[in-house]
């Protein structure tokens, strides 16, 4: 029986890598990044950077050997920028797990181009993050107390305290992110240790390889280990977040007493956690012309992600403002509405209310983070490169302003208004921050330096050659140039 000639044809699948590159063709170009000599950009980049990290540590002794008095914390705001920005990074940190681990469980090839940088990001996000709680106690010498340890009195810490909580979860994510991502360098460490020119690359890279020589026993229990630390990983990316989360939703503060907040928190750390790996991994591409690797494919499906996170972000915050009007909770109602929604234009007129004093931090919020991923909806949106790096520096900055939203407003005006007070950062919040995204770029400046942005062995598992079936026509390898699809 033949075939029907009334059937469709199939659409063709798009290529993982373009231009039909081989095998040899990915060692030679990611490792070539790792063996060539170090760029001037490269160094001047990380003079900047570095700078701006001595500056974060430089405001983290003058508040340790001053006190907190030096933020502008007051009463009653005793939380601000050191919580906001601690949410902020953990947030940053959930798109590399979920990218390694719940995209490999679901065997989504497209993740093999930028996992490994996503993993970097999330390790750096996090030790950005682990930063603030332990410098926010002020006495830095007692941080220890976080930690489930009795002390000289054999008192315990507080195990139904979410900030303890927060130790656990955020110090597991961490232990667990790094073995993850280390066990998945391994073949790529040993690339690079067996194309080592020098003495000390070989012992480095050798020594980080772990002797691993690609036999059929390593491989086996390699994959075995990679599919069981993913398999951790995964409620890993479910948990951190609702666990931060619960720093305000156990209690009894209006605007932060809420239910919503775990998938709430989880969703908006997904959005801004990619957000954050395309304008990483955006201007690494142009570089270091990775078009071939990073393709537009890569970018069309991270900016689908971007828009449906964005979206079920949008739907919470309208949720928050519905769940308070229907509750009929007059303190909720008032936050909403006086401390947030009632802009100078139309909700301080339309209510006849004051104008909220952090109105503007609100707006922001849902301007950036609601507003502008809608633009993908287009496709071709999706495809030009600017459009994509100015929407995910939109949502960077909207994402910390939704931290700040929901940390300040919902105290500044508490139930006493003879304590009400604005926060005002001073000069060392604003640096202690800054300093971070130093040290951030800091450490993501020596990995792309030192080690294989791109996983080497993953990439090669999606190549045609990669196919038992697969066979060299004439023609195949060569370079001609197709179009990436993007637009500059």
């Amino acid at each position: 029986m033949g075939p029907n000639p009334t059937a469709e044809e199939p659409l063709p699948r798009i290529p993982l890598v373009l231009n039909n590159r081989s095998m040899a063709w990915v060692t030679q170009r990611i490792c070539g990044i790792v063996e060539g000599p170090t760029p001037v950009w490269w160094l001047v980049s990380l003079a900047i950077c570095g700078t701006l990290a001595l500056v974060c540590f430089s405001c983290i002794a003058y508040m340790i050997s001053t006190g907190v008095g030096v933020w502008g914390l007051n009463h009653p705001v005793g939380w601000a920028w050191d919580i906001t920005n601690f949410v902020f990074w953990i947030g940053i940190g959930h798109a590399g797990t979920l990218i390694s681990a719940v995209l490999f469980l679901t065997r989504q090839k497209w993740r093999t181009s930028i996992n490994r940088a996503s993993e970097a990001m999330t390790l750096f996000a996090v030790v950005c993050a682990g930063i603030f709680p332990g410098i926010h106690v002020g006495r830095i010498w007692m941080v220890w107390f976080l930690a489930p340890i009795p002390n000289a009195n054999g008192i315990w810490p507080n195990f139904r305290s979410p900030l303890l909580w927060d130790v656990f979860a955020v110090s597991t994510y961490f232990t667990v992110s790094v073995m993850f991502w280390f066990v998945g360098l391994i073949p790529d460490l040993a690339t690079l240790r067996d194309r080592a020119t020098s003495k000390i690359s070989r012992f480095a890279y050798g020594f980080l390889a772990l002797g691993w020589r690609g036999g059929n026993r390593q491989w086996r229990h390699y994959e075995l280990a990679y599919l069981i630390l993913a398999g951790i990983s995964t409620p890993l990316v479910l948990s951190v977040h609702s666990v931060v989360s619960f720093d305000f939703a156990t209690s009894v503060i209006p605007g932060w007493h809420t239910t919503i907040f775990p998938p709430y928190f989880v969703a908006g750390a997904i959005f801004g956690g990619f957000a954050m790996v395309l304008t990483l991994m955006l201007p690494a591409r142009a570089i270091y012309g990775l078009h071939d690797l990073i393709t537009p494919k890569h970018v069309d499906v991270m900016c689908k992600i971007i828009l449906l996170t964005g979206t079920i972000v949008g739907y919470a915050y309208c949720m928050e403002f519905f769940t308070a009007a229907y509750s009929g909770n007059p303190y909720e109602t008032w936050l909403f509405l006086r401390n947030r929604m009632a802009d100078p234009y139309i909700f301080s007129k339309l209510y006849n209310v004051p104008v909220a004093p952090y109105w503007w931090a609100y707006w922001a919020m849902m301007s950036l983070n609601v507003i502008s991923p809608q633009i993908f909806w287009i496709p071709r949106m999706r495809y030009n490169i600017w459009v994509v790096f100015a929407v995910c520096m939109c949502v960077n900055a909207g994402m910390w302003f939704e931290r700040f939203v929901i940390i300040v407003t919902s105290i500044h005006r508490d139930f006493v208004p003879s304590a009400w007070g604005m926060f005002h950062p001073t000069w060392v919040d604003i640096w202690t921050f800054t300093g971070t995204f130093g040290l951030f770029m800091t450490l993501f400046l020596l990995f792309i330096r030192f080690l294989p942005m791109i996983a080497i062995s993953e990439v090669k598992g999606v190549l045609p050659e990669a196919d038992p079936h697969y066979h060299l026509k004439k023609g195949d390898h060569e370079t001609q140039p197709v179009t990436t699809g993007l637009h500059y």
